[in-house]
């Protein structure tokens, strides 16, 4: 269930509602906007009186969630919801870029891709301490180490961090040294941790699964709000098909889609996606046509070399021509970087 207050609606008159919702055994969580305020219900609700509830003083509507999300849905919240970094609006009419490597490897490393981002305007730096493979004689990433690099690097350039956590007992230092929490494709369906970054109010980076569907995605979404934390920013960074030429299928229609169901913002990640260098310009600047919120890709001062997905990463040059190449297709869709 949905309480939808009036345009200006003072504060308390949505207080005295969520005191009755309390009252009743139910849990109200509030969604603040610029001109009214909206109460999503938690709980179970089938003999809460909707004419009961529209009776309140500052109330404009109550509706009836069909979805099995709530506070993700475009029912509780028209507005795309707007997620700031550094200076950085995710969900408005500047597309988000976010670059750097798959793993952090070394101080020098991080400074050559910190340094050559920051040249071409990028305010968000990804980069991976911890990581999750496959085999379990790959690369695992750095941890804490990393993390220190990572937050040293990022100083020193003026940039926010983006860095996947896999485990909940990294919960508090991550948040410590990184600006924005990645929960990966293999955790989208961790529901603890998703719990447990819902209780922060950093922003998250939230990947779809590897075969997950668009309302599984939302669902974990879900977890994160239900928790406490409305930063969510989603991330189709392709699924799991039969096709092996590229190392996922990358669903762009989930993008419109989504900003058809639900008032989060929506990046794509053509790196995962594809798993091809030569195809992340060309499905950055499909990404952007089809009106993605931004986009994520990975960026290694010499790929070959890198410990981790060494076929998919762009070298800083390769990074600037597709900076300069997508500006036609951001002033198509009047937006701006």
């Amino acid at each position: 269930m949905i309480i939808v207050m009036k345009a200006g609606a003072p504060k308390d008159e949505a207080t005295a509602i969520m005191k009755e919702l309390e009252d009743k055994g139910l849990q109200p969580m509030p969604l603040y906007g610029v001109e009214r305020t909206v109460i999503a219900v938690i709980g179970e609700e089938r003999d809460l009186s909707i004419g009961h509830l529209e009776s309140f003083k500052g109330v404009e509507k109550v509706m009836r969630v069909v979805e099995p999300y709530k506070l993700v849905s475009k029912s509780s919240k028209a507005s795309t919801t707007i997620v700031e970094i550094n200076g950085v609006k995710i969900g408005s009419d500047q597309i988000a870029a976010i670059a750097g490597p798959c793993s952090i490897e070394s101080e020098e490393q991080m400074d050559k891709v910190a340094s050559s981002i920051s040249q071409l305007g990028i305010k968000i730096m990804r980069g991976g301490a911890y990581k999750p493979r496959t085999g379990p004689y790959s690369f695992q990433g750095m941890g804490k180490e990393g993390l220190e690099i990572l937050q040293k690097t990022a100083k020193k350039y003026n940039l926010a961090t983006v860095t996947e956590i896999l485990d909940i007992r990294d919960l508090d230092n991550i948040c410590e040294k990184a600006d924005m929490l990645q929960i990966g494709a293999r955790n989208m369906q961790n529901f603890e941790l998703l719990k447990e970054v819902g209780k922060t109010k950093k922003p998250i980076l939230l990947k779809r699964g590897l075969m997950a569907t668009i309302e599984e995605l939302l669902l974990a979404a879900e977890y994160i709000l239900a928790h406490g934390n409305p930063n969510v920013v989603l991330c189709e960074r392709g699924i799991r098909t039969f096709e092996k030429a590229v190392r996922n299928t990358l669903a762009l229609a989930t993008v419109p889609l989504v900003k058809e169901l639900s008032h989060l913002p929506i990046i794509v990640d053509p790196t995962h996606g594809t798993g091809k260098r030569s195809l992340i310009e060309p499905m950055t600047k499909a990404a952007i046509a089809c009106g993605a919120d931004g986009f994520i890709v990975e960026v290694h001062p010499n790929p070959s070399e890198a410990k981790s997905d060494a076929q998919q990463q762009l070298t800083p040059d390769e990074f600037a021509i597709l900076m300069e190449n997508i500006k036609p297709i951001v002033k198509a869709m009047n937006k701006t970087l």
